[in-house]
């Protein structure tokens, strides 16, 4: 699998070299640091190949972390793990930065010692290397924390330990959401997808059974017309196709692949749940509405116009219109309705900035482009208008119609957890044409 692990700072140098096959030499430090970080022209592949050796590296701030091998091995797998090292640090001690790293360097050998074995990735959970791997990499001595240790790394529930208890049982879940959209100048959606994320904080007593149910299709279908027909009404909101999802590992997948149920026994803490992407009936909260007017060859006039497309109860945060501009500029007038709008010529754009806007309201800003006289016969290529924003619904439509949780053990039912529920949606890509 992974013949040896290196982690860099920006310099080159090495702050931790971990060899675990006799395949891979000193040298393979030299051959990164040289051919990677010191590279002349910047190396956009995270996968490098060098004498028969390859390099699998992902970069924090200013920390690179190389994963070595002369093997065929599964590249998905090595970033996977890479990514989890990085969640593994961050959990212990915050920000991966140089310091940190050479602070906590004893702590980051005792993990890479349990993390893996002989080059194999084994236990990863944060939860599970806690129990016996403490901040100052003290591990425990008593009789009874060591049988604990062993029958939670050998035993099927690796993500969350016994005997956890809280004074208030308290469930806080996320939907997030990031929509894409490419329009044309027409209006006319070219491309539209809304990848999102489900994230949960549990402070639950014992060892909880949760249950959490959506309005996917699939669901809504089984239970028949004429529910799928109430709870549509109910809710206010149609099903929604999922095209495909992840799951966390404490899921039990068999349970969703019968039943479409997402049943789990919840990691303490924050955790993300579950990933999804849909591309079918998405709700676009905006819609950006061009006009661009060539005046010769040295003047344009731009209009914009922005409309919301949701509830007028609701507010949209957070709004930023960028308007590219030709890189022959020389001056600009601008006049919005709401908010503040100017030029910025380092980036060939005009940024219009809108703190708030309600649901079924429109917002237009005219510009005046002066442009400088060039030889150059091409036409200007019209870069699309992008847009940033934050609403507080799911634009993919996704609603939670249950989250239930049992604990038959400990003397507390549902009805005595208090459950919080939100919904984020942000621009991803979101661009139009002009």
């Amino acid at each position: 699998m992974i013949g040896g692990l290196f982690i860099y700072n920006h310099k080159g140098e090495v702050l931790i070299s971990r060899v675990y096959r006799d395949d891979i030499g000193r040298n393979a430090v030299d051959a990164f640091r040289v051919n990677v970080i010191h590279a002349r022209q910047q190396v956009r592949s995270p996968v490098t190949n060098i004498a028969r050796t390859s390099f699998f590296h992902v970069k924090r701030s200013n920390i690179w972390l190389a994963a070595v091998t002369k093997q065929n091995v599964n590249a998905a797998m090595v970033f996977e793990f890479l990514y989890k090292m990085c969640d593994v640090m961050t959990a212990y001690f915050g920000k991966i930065s140089e310091e940190n790293i050479k602070n906590n360097f004893v702590l980051i050998y005792e993990l890479l010692d349990e993390i893996l074995d002989f080059g194999y990735p084994q236990n990863s959970e944060t939860g599970a290397l806690k129990t016996f791997i403490t901040q100052q990499g003290i591990k425990s001595q008593t009789k009874e924390e060591q049988s604990q240790i062993t029958s939670q790394v050998t035993g099927q529930i690796g993500w969350r330990r016994e005997g956890i208890k809280y004074r208030r049982n308290e469930l806080f879940l996320d939907v997030l959401e990031s929509v894409n959209l490419l329009m044309s100048p027409q209006g006319q959606v070219l491309s539209a997808h809304v990848s999102g994320r489900v994230v949960m904080k549990s402070y639950l007593s014992g060892m909880p059974e949760c249950k959490f149910g959506m309005n996917d299709k699939i669901v809504i279908d089984k239970q028949g017309k004429g529910t799928a027909d109430e709870t549509s009404k109910s809710s206010g909101k149609q099903s929604i196709a999922i095209d495909d999802c992840t799951f966390h590992q404490c899921v039990r997948l068999s349970k969703f692949d019968s039943e479409r149920s997402i049943s789990f026994i919840p990691p303490d803490g924050e955790y993300e749940l579950m990933r999804y992407r849909t591309t079918k009936d998405i709700i676009l909260p905006f819609r950006v509405i061009p006009l661009v007017r060539e005046v010769g060859r040295t003047k344009l006039e731009v209009k914009v116009v922005i409309k919301s497309n949701f509830k007028p109860s609701l507010l949209a945060q957070k709004i930023e219109v960028r308007i590219p501009t030709p890189l022959n500029t020389s001056g600009v007038q601008v006049i919005c309705m709401k908010g503040k709008a100017k030029y910025k010529a380092s980036e060939n754009a005009i940024v219009w900035k809108i703190k708030r806007m309600a649901g079924m309201k429109e917002s237009q800003i005219s510009a005046e482009i002066e442009l400088l006289p060039t030889n150059d016969k091409k036409k200007w290529a019209r870069p699309p208008i992008s847009m940033n924003f934050e609403v507080p619904f799911a634009p993919s439509g996704l609603k939670v119609r249950y989250l239930k949780v049992f604990e038959p053990k400990l003397n507390y039912s549902d009805h005595d957890v208090i459950k919080w529920v939100r919904y984020i949606g942000r621009s991803g890509i979101y661009e139009t044409r002009c």
